[in-house]
C-alpha cells in the first residue's frame, strides 16, 4: 500500500502529457498498453542468464515502464476531459488483472531464472484472489478495498527485480543460497532477483487476500 500514496505525485507529473490529449480516447491508451506489456512478458519469459538475457531484461523494463505510464494516462485523461465511463473502468481493471497475472506467469516459466515453476502460478493465483477481494467488497455495497499489497507495490517490486536481474545477468552473479529453515518453508534452495519477485508477490497476495477479506467481513458484520 505504500506506493499507492505516490499516485497524487505521479498524476502531477503526467499533467503536461494529459494537457495535450483532449482528443484522445482513454480506451485507446489502455489497448496500446497491452502490446507493450505483452512484449515485456515475452522478454521476461525468454531472458537467459548471460549478457543477451541482461539486454532482454533491460528491454522488458523499458516496455513495462511504457505500459505502466499508458495505464496511468488512460485514467488521467478520462478524468481530465470528463470521459469517465463504466466501460472504461471495466476495461482498465480487466487489462490490469491480465497484465498482473501475465507478468508473474512469464517470469515463472523462465527456466533460466526459476527452478520451481509452480511459484509463478501460485503468485498469480493469490494476486488474482487479492484483487477479487477488493472488487467483491464493492459488489456488496462497500467501497473499493485497496488494503494489503497493492498493484503499485507489486509493480515497483517487479521493476526492482527486473533491474537487479539485469545486473545479475551482465555481471554473471549466481543465485543466493537460502538457509535450510527458510528453504523448507518456501520450497527454494536458492533465490535470485526474479524468483524474489515471485516470492514477494505470493506472500503479498496472501496478505492482501486475508487483509481485504478480514476488513470486508468486519464492515459487513458491523453494518448488520
Amino acid at each position: 500500500m505504500a506506493f499507492e500514496k505516490a499516485r497524487t505525485w505521479h498524476t502531477k507529473l503526467l499533467k503536461p502529457f494529459v494537457d495535450r490529449m483532449s482528443n484522445v480516447d482513454p480506451a485507446t491508451l489502455t489497448w496500446i498498453s497491452v502490446f507493450f506489456a505483452a512484449g515485456a512478458c515475452y522478454l521476461l519469459a525468454t531472458a537467459s542468464r548471460d549478457s543477451d538475457g541482461g539486454w532482454k531484461l533491460v528491454g522488458a523494463f523499458a516496455l513495462l515502464f511504457v505500459a505502466a505510464e499508458l495505464d496511468a494516462l488512460d485514467g488521467a485523461v478520462a478524468r481530465a476531459y470528463d470521459k469517465v465511463s463504466k466501460y472504461g473502468d471495466w476495461l482498465d481493471h480487466t487489462i490490469d488483472r491480465l497484465v498482473d497475472l501475465s507478468l508473474l506467469i512469464a517470469i515463472g516459466i523462465n527456466t533460466a531464472w526459476i527452478s520451481v515453476h509452480w511459484l509463478g502460478w501460485a503468485a498469480a493465483t493469490m494476486t488474482l484472489l487479492g484483487s477479487y477481494m477488493g472488487t467483491q467488497a464493492q459488489s456488496v455495497g462497500l467501497g473499493r478495498n485497496y488494503g494489503g499489497f497493492s498493484r503499485a507495490d507489486r509493480l515497483v517490486t517487479t521493476f526492482v527485480g527486473i533491474f537487479l536481474g539485469a545486473i545479475m545477468a551482465f555481471q554473471g552473479i549466481s543465485d543466493i543460497e537460502i538457509p535450510d529453515g527458510i528453504s523448507n518453508l518456501v520450497g527454494l534452495s536458492q533465490i535470485n532477483a526474479l524468483s524474489a519477485v515471485l516470492v514477494i508477490s505470493l506472500i503479498g497476495g496472501i496478505w492482501t487476500f486475508l487483509t481485504r477479506a478480514s476488513s470486508s467481513r468486519k464492515e459487513l458484520l458491523d453494518g448488520e
